[in-house]
């Protein structure tokens, strides 16, 4: 049976979202945020793309194999900072579609935030 007809495969459910969907291939992450939020954008964004890392092993996929990204910046001055860490993340791989924008996120701690989809 396809992954389509048997539907999509939630992966770190929690109460209010899960933290990857499976689903005809592709995979969508959640939103992720640093785990220690008293970093810096620099620190935040390494611990970000850490924890992408470890959901798309977990489902069988990998930064490779991303196609696309989505990044909120608490504040968009803080750009170079953590493209510097996003320009080291990628290096060697061919670089998903990406936007990055400013925008407030859910807790005064974060400073980044960033959604994915990859194929599996």
């Amino acid at each position: 049976m396809s992954d389509q007809k048997q539907g999509p495969t939630r992966h770190g459910v929690g109460e209010i979202m899960s933290q990857a969907v499976v689903h005809g291939g592709t995979v969508y992450l959640s939103g992720q945020v640093a785990g220690d939020g008293s970093t810096t954008v620099a620190g935040q964004t390494r611990d970000v793309l850490r924890q992408i890392d470890e959901l798309l092993a977990t489902v069988g996929s990998d930064r490779s194999r991303l196609v696309s990204v989505n990044i909120w910046l608490r504040d968009i001055a803080d750009f170079d900072e953590m493209n510097g860490v996003w320009l080291e993340w990628v290096e060697g791989i061919e670089p998903p579609a990406r936007a990055t924008v400013q925008s407030q996120l859910a807790g005064e701690q974060w400073l980044v935030e960033i959604m994915a989809v990859a194929a599996v």
